[in-house]
């Protein structure tokens, strides 16, 4: 059964303000423009300061909504100070946070370049928490507010050549399920989105075209960013706990289930080898 929490949360009414990490493109830019749609004003967050005017301008003139573009590295160990200090400023309330922000990479754990592992762990674990603890505090005080973490399926199972990014988005979904829970009766949810590959940057991004992962019919069943966006959004306006993307995420996501933890490590091996030739 989908948990949720009963009260559904009314974006337009009065009308909320989104902050989205990440939204110069892919999920978050998908998301930031459903919630546009949805009647709220907006605080982008990127490090492309360009990307994000183009985006405010556009959403702005589209929808009738305010849009702020903060241009800002979240691997910076200050940056959740500096982006707190920063809505302040401006007299900013965030009643809506999506902690989008985040990256992979592609190779075995031990190869893989140290600095880039500590910016992983920055973005997907360190800066969602703390911006989670930044602003969850005053929409508890006032009674309202959605917190969206976009975790993955990769939340679901260990990642052998991907190992700090599929366990960095188990602690998403763990951290999200259990604030989530304390949070019960005060008006505010937070939702974990779990999807699996999405036509994004992100592949590019992580190498991952390297990987047999995205060839065939997982590639074939790549849904959008658009269309994973709105499901994310809906799930999250309705208080939905976790939701899974699409039904062939939803069937892969319950295989680590009903397999030995050791076999699963390994078929994920398998399945996300390099390519051959």
């Amino acid at each position: 059964m989908t948990q949720t929490h009963s009260d559904q949360f009314q974006s337009t009414t009065p009308r909320a303000t989104a902050l989205i990490t990440g939204a110069s493109g892919g999920i978050g830019e998908a998301i930031a423009r459903q919630l546009a749609a949805h009647g709220a004003h907006l605080i982008l967050v990127a490090r492309s300061e360009g990307k994000l005017q183009a985006l405010a301008q556009q959403l702005s003139a589209a929808h009738g909504i305010q849009a702020a573009v903060i241009a800002l590295d979240l691997t910076r160990p200050d940056a959740g100070e500096v982006l707190e200090r920063e809505v302040a400023a401006r007299q900013l309330t965030v009643d809506i946070l999506v902690n989008n922000a985040g990256f992979g990479g592609f190779s075995e754990f031990w190869t893989q370049d140290a600095s880039e592992i500590n910016r992983m762990v920055a973005v997907n674990i360190a800066a969602l928490t703390d911006l989670t603890r930044r602003f969850l505090p005053g929409m508890v005080a006032q009674g309202r507010g959605r917190v969206l973490n976009v975790a993955s399926t990769a939340a679901f199972m260990p990642g052998p050549l991907m190992a700090v990014y599929y366990a960095s988005k188990a602690y998403v979904l763990s951290f999200s399920e259990a604030v989530n829970e304390e949070l019960r009766g005060t008006g505010v949810s937070v939702t974990a989105l779990c999807p699996g590959p999405v036509e994004t940057g992100f592949q590019d991004a992580a190498s991952l075209n390297e990987s047999k992962l995205l060839s065939g019919s997982t590639r074939m069943a790549m849904l959008s960013a658009d269309e994973v966006a709105r499901q994310g959004v809906n799930a999250m306006l309705r208080g939905q706990a976790v939701l899974v993307a699409g039904g062939v995420n939803k069937v892969q996501s319950l295989m680590p289930r009903f397999l030995p933890r050791a076999a699963v490590a390994r078929l994920i091996a398998q399945v996300q080898a390099r390519k051959e030739g």
